[in-house]
């Protein structure tokens, strides 16, 4: 008797230890998301920055407004680039000026220069962002310098803006490819966004400006940031031309990346970039993560009325699925 309970006492043990080893395995296999993420909204800027037709200073400060009131903390409102090279944004001083401010939230402006840092503060802002790019060709275009000339520019803005109190993001274009030079060797991306945190950016975010991204390409280039930056350090920017944009958030995700920039309704587009299309849409971004059980504050519904209204006066559909499914409209 005394064997057979010896025997059946090691059964049980070895049974234990498998099931443990099971559970253990099922654990470790298993993704962990951030618990929280925090959601940038461009739309105002970067959703708005290409529209064809002068959107009114009106409706601009209304978007704002209804984004503001829909829980988002983290608001691009416009840019403070010449009105020579982008019309539409023209109304910055006025757009910023005349926005509800809500406490909790944090309003940022694009600065591409001294000049545009000087604006900046003069109508009250807290946060600025900067914007680095990886080819040489593309910093051309966009900003008529290169790289070396473009990284002394936004060091001097850093450090003056560092200096005043201000907040500064950084932004590093064409992480997963460029327009004009092709795929991006994700060391050269790597290198970029550690001279935008080298110059005292509190966040760096990584855009897919063209929106040629892919999980294998996201990955290759987080894999290669995350040696010299902090993962928490880091957002994510995504398009969705080639509609991999939630699909490249979820692995920016896996890796513990828990900022993402969305656009409401799905504004937006790459001027430099043939059939690019806008920014992925922050209903987009919402529902993913709500249905991942991942905390955004963020009020869905507020967010899609937001997109409605905004496309009623762009006269043409939401680019957002989520915003069409659930539209009243």
């Amino acid at each position: 008797m005394w064997d057979l309970m010896k025997s059946f006492t090691q059964q049980c043990r070895k049974r234990y230890k498998y099931a443990c080893a099971e559970i253990e395995t099922v654990v470790n296999s298993r993704t962990l998301y951030p618990q929280k993420v925090r959601i940038v909204e461009v739309g105002p800027r970067d959703g708005l920055q290409n529209e064809p037709s002068i959107v009114p200073t009106d409706v601009k400060v209304e978007l704002i407004d209804k984004l503001s009131r829909s829980g988002l903390k983290s608001i691009e409102v416009t840019s403070f680039v010449s009105p020579k090279w982008v019309p539409q944004l023209s109304d910055h001083a006025e757009v910023l000026q005349r926005i509800t401010k809500y406490p909790e939230v944090n309003y940022s402006v694009l600065v591409p220069n001294m000049k545009g840092l000087a604006g900046a503060v003069e109508a009250g802002a807290k946060e600025i962002a900067i914007f680095g790019a990886v080819s040489e060709t593309f910093t051309m275009k966009n900003i008529n310098c290169t790289v070396a000339q473009s990284n002394e520019i936004f060091n001097k803005v850093a450090k003056a803006a560092l200096d005043k109190g201000l907040r500064v993001r950084g932004y590093v274009s064409c992480v997963c490819g460029c327009p004009y030079e092709g795929a991006i060797h994700p060391t050269a991306v790597a290198k970029a966004a550690n001279a935008l945190y080298s110059m005292g950016c509190y966040e760096i975010s990584l855009g897919d400006t063209i929106g040629v991204g892919t999980p294998g390409s996201m990955r290759a280039v987080l894999e290669e940031v995350i040696k010299y930056i902090p993962v928490d350090k880091l957002g994510v920017h995504c398009h969705d031309t080639y509609g991999q944009a939630l699909a490249n958030i979820l692995t920016a995700l896996e890796f513990g990346v828990s900022v993402v920039d969305s656009s409401v309704a799905g504004l937006g587009g790459c001027p430099y970039a043939k059939g690019a299309s806008g920014n992925v849409a922050t209903e987009d971004v919402v529902y993913m993560l709500n249905g991942m059980s991942i905390e955004t504050g963020v009020d869905l519904g507020k967010v899609i009325e937001a997109g409605e209204y905004i496309c009623g006066v762009l006269n043409r559909q939401s680019a957002s699925k989520v915003g069409r499914a659930l539209s009243k409209l």
